[in-house]
């Protein structure tokens, strides 16, 4: 028996797919261009479309009809209800036989999932948010997380990851903060390309979010529109989408909901097409958000129906509509029919997806649905990952006094509405905050030990007591005076505060779940009142999905202590910074502000957006970006020296440091550097992020650290749109945070303009090497 052509893996892959697409109906095209939202069947049957009030898909009936001419995708078969993952596995497998084999042409689905923290699944390992990956500025452990998680997924025959995030915080009252990494662009974008590496490299197509704009909804509203200016968009959103295409390798890109000037994303061929593919060079698939080609009718209202929608989204590049079909499905149909969109545009869509599938291997002859190799989706390396992520990620933000580490045999009153939840490690886009609320009787399915449980375990000596106090977002203090009371009888109180992860209101971080101010939730500002009233040293435990003010507690503090839903293995890494067991090492992603009102304001600001006598408003944050601290020290030594150095616009410098550990006890530092630009053709952030390592140093150990700079590093767009490298002097700067320097470099860039584009560098390469004694 013969081969089909487009089944022969010795035929490349453009002949393959054009053997297939010339020979398949318009039903059969457009098949391939939405997904259906199922689930899997708890018996392992099979997988069945869903009905809910937004997915309003093909009934059961319509199943067998429907996979008739072919399916494009899958969408979450393990992701929307528990189901065991063992038999998740079986029934995933059995819908892509049938899929398979209803068709003419045997071609299975794509199968999709979340993977924000993790494979969002009943029973898999739930990792710390993306936030707290920011704040580990650990890259190598982002890639191995990635890995991970992809070796994960294809071990149960999902072929597609919605990850990562890499929106740049604009505004922290925004309720997605928490999937975010940051609000550095050089931040997310040096995270996200080696998250993006890890999960390609385990063969799941990695789907970058949200392209593009999205965190700078007006008002940090959830689908506000966007009113970023030219040069934002370019220099501060787009840079880490290019950089996890580029370095990362990425196969797929969301489009965003949000529509910037007028102009939704899903809509906009100068985004999808001008820039994404044909100046950036991509060739990979561009996949709907939620509902989103339906938005073009229902929230945008830029077409009028359901066909005029599907147009708009071809037109400007959308391939694959998702959860489930609407506007790609019969409405498409019959306007191709008609002559209201051209098939070209079809065809075009269902080309890029094709060659996807036969990247992934699922045209070829010997493709099989049941994945190779075992299921453990909560192995105890996961585990031993999430752990160490977890504990890099915690950001000691103040100790004034050495209060901590605790020590042996105090008495701790532990106290707080996070303290005693094992949901306050867990983001929103982790399976039992994204799902198990719709089903109360289901246990988590993996072991989430809380703080109050951890420090138990930590301290066997101490005796720990525990109080809650107060809820997460509700009024009511009637647990205030038993709190007060532990509190009294301690040594040292440890209160866990901060957020609820939920989605569209159900939470107080998360989709939806945006903030009025940086107050912190409900009434724990004044739990936390009144346990400082007592006298017994505090110890603020901070378990949240953005930053929050904290000046109305600066100096009152014993310390201080952040974590951004650190994971299921959050609650024993917590435990070991309070007890000395893990040095902290984290550094903010995010400025903590001094007041609720948060002045929405990041680090990246140019003059104007600074301190000064023109307002009574002071937007200066009580930590910086990038603070963190430790129970060492360190020093930087031999830095580079007081001279100008003259490089050309297209020329590099190397600046080097010898940073030692000079306390007694293991540690991480985290070396920053800064680019400022004193003059330059449009106004620019007083200092940015354009490079950072990490180091990590035993006592009395010395390591070299070079940043190799090029000039690239500080091009930006100029007034007429084009990114320059300008000549003219420049600083960089090295310090531990954005607003503290211990070193700089002065240089001078000399020659003329220079343009650069898709092909500059966009990294800075850091090299470590011996210190000397």
């Amino acid at each position: 028996m013969t081969t089909a052509p487009w089944r022969d893996p010795a035929v490349p892959a453009a002949d393959r797919v054009d053997a297939l697409l010339s020979r398949m109906t318009l039903e059969e095209k457009t098949a391939q261009l939405y997904g259906v939202w199922v689930g899997a069947a708890t018996d392992g049957d099979g997988v069945a479309p869903l009905q809910r009030e937004m997915a309003a898909g093909p009934s059961a009936d319509e199943w067998d009809e429907l996979i008739s001419h072919g399916l494009g995708q899958l969408t979450r078969s393990f992701g929307t209800a528990p189901v065991d993952p063992v038999l998740g596995v079986r029934a995933l497998a059995r819908a892509q036989r049938r899929i398979a084999a209803a068709s003419r042409f045997g071609i299975p689905a794509v199968a999709h999932e979340e993977c924000l923290a993790g494979f969002t699944a009943w029973g898999a390992t739930a990792y710390p948010v993306p936030l707290a990956w920011g704040a580990a500025f650990d890259p190598a452990l982002a890639e191995e997380l990635g890995r991970r998680i992809g070796r994960d997924l294809r071990s149960a025959g999902v072929h597609q990851g919605l990850a990562p995030v890499l929106d740049v915080v604009r505004d922290p009252r925004w309720g997605r903060v928490e999937e975010t990494i940051g609000e550095d662009p050089y931040l997310v974008g040096t995270i996200g390309a080696a998250y993006v590496r890890g999960l390609e490299s385990a063969g799941i197509v990695a789907t970058l979010k949200h392209f593009a704009g999205y965190a700078s909804s007006a008002g940090a509203r959830n689908l506000a529109p966007v009113r970023a200016g030219v040069r934002e968009f370019a220099d501060v959103t787009l840079p880490p989408f290019e950089m996890a295409l580029r370095e990362g390798g990425a196969r797929s890109v969301m489009a965003s909901y949000t529509e910037t000037d007028g102009v939704p994303v899903t809509a906009d061929p100068r985004l999808l097409t001008g820039l994404l593919r044909d100046e950036w060079g991509f060739t990979g698939t561009v996949v709907a958000d939620y509902f989103g080609i339906g938005f073009l009718q229902t929230r945008h209202r830029v077409a009028g129906d359901e066909a005029g929608a599907a147009h708009q989204a071809l037109v400007a590049g959308v391939d694959v509509e998702l959860p489930t079909l609407k506007c790609y499905g019969p409405p498409l149909v019959t306007a191709v029919r008609e002559g209201r969109v051209p098939e070209s545009l079809v065809d075009r869509a269902a080309r890029r997806v094709l060659l996807q599938k036969c990247e992934l291997g699922l045209l070829d002859e010997d493709w099989r649905p049941e994945p190779d190799g075992p299921l453990d989706l909560d192995s105890a390396g996961n585990r031993a990952l999430a752990r160490q992520l977890a504990q890099e990620s915690v950001v000691l933000l103040d100790n004034p006094d050495g209060l901590l580490p605790l020590a042996p045999g105090t008495r701790v009153a532990v106290v707080g509405p996070r303290a005693a939840d094992a949901l306050a490690m867990l983001g929103c886009y982790s399976f039992p905050s994204h799902v198990l609320t719709h089903h109360p009787d289901v246990p988590l399915g993996i072991r989430v030990p809380t703080v109050l449980d951890a420090l138990r375990a930590e301290l066997p000596d101490s005796k720990v007591t525990f109080a809650e106090g107060c809820g997460v977002s509700d009024p009511d203090t009637a647990g205030f005076p038993e709190a007060v009371a532990r509190a009294a009888e301690a040594d040292v109180c440890v209160v866990v505060l901060g957020d609820r992860a939920g989605l569209f209101g159900r939470g107080t971080s998360g989709e939806g779940c945006d903030a009025a101010d940086l107050g912190l939730p409900g009434v724990q500002g004044e739990l936390l009142d009144a346990l400082l009233a007592t006298g017994v040293p505090v110890v603020l435990v901070l378990l949240t999905g953005r930053p929050y003010a904290l000046g109305r507690w600066h100096g009152r503090l014993g310390a201080v202590v952040q974590a951004f839903f650190p994971g299921e293995e959050g609650g024993p890494a917590l435990a070991g910074v309070l007890s000395g067991r893990v040095n902290p090492s984290g550094r903010l992603p995010v400025s903590v502000p001094r007041a609720p009102g948060g002045q929405p304001w990041t680090y990246l600001q140019p003059p104007l957006g600074l301190a000064g006598e023109v307002s009574s408003l002071d937007p200066t944050p009580l930590y910086p970006f990038g603070h963190g601290r430790s129970y060492t020290s360190f020093a930087w030594e031999d830095g580079p020296g007081d001279a100008v150095t003259e490089i050309g616009t297209d020329g590099s410098y190397d600046l080097s440091l010898t940073v030692r550990n000079t306390g007694g006890c293991a540690g991480a530092e985290v070396v920053q550097l800064y680019l400022h630009d004193p003059v330059a053709s449009v106004t620019r952030p007083d200092v940015r992020l354009i490079g950072y390592q990490r180091v990590e140093l035993a006592p009395g150990e010395a390591r070299r650290v070079t940043f190799r700079f090029h000039a690239d590093l500080s091009s930006f767009t100029d007034r007429t749109g084009a990114r320059v490298v300008e000549p003219g002097a420049l600083e960089l700067r090295l310090g531990p945070s954005s607003a503290q320097v211990r070193h700089t470099a002065a240089l001078r860039l000399t020659g003329p303009v220079r343009v650069v584009g898709p092909d500059r560098r966009l990294r800075c390469e850091v090299e470590v090497s011996a210190g000397t004694d």
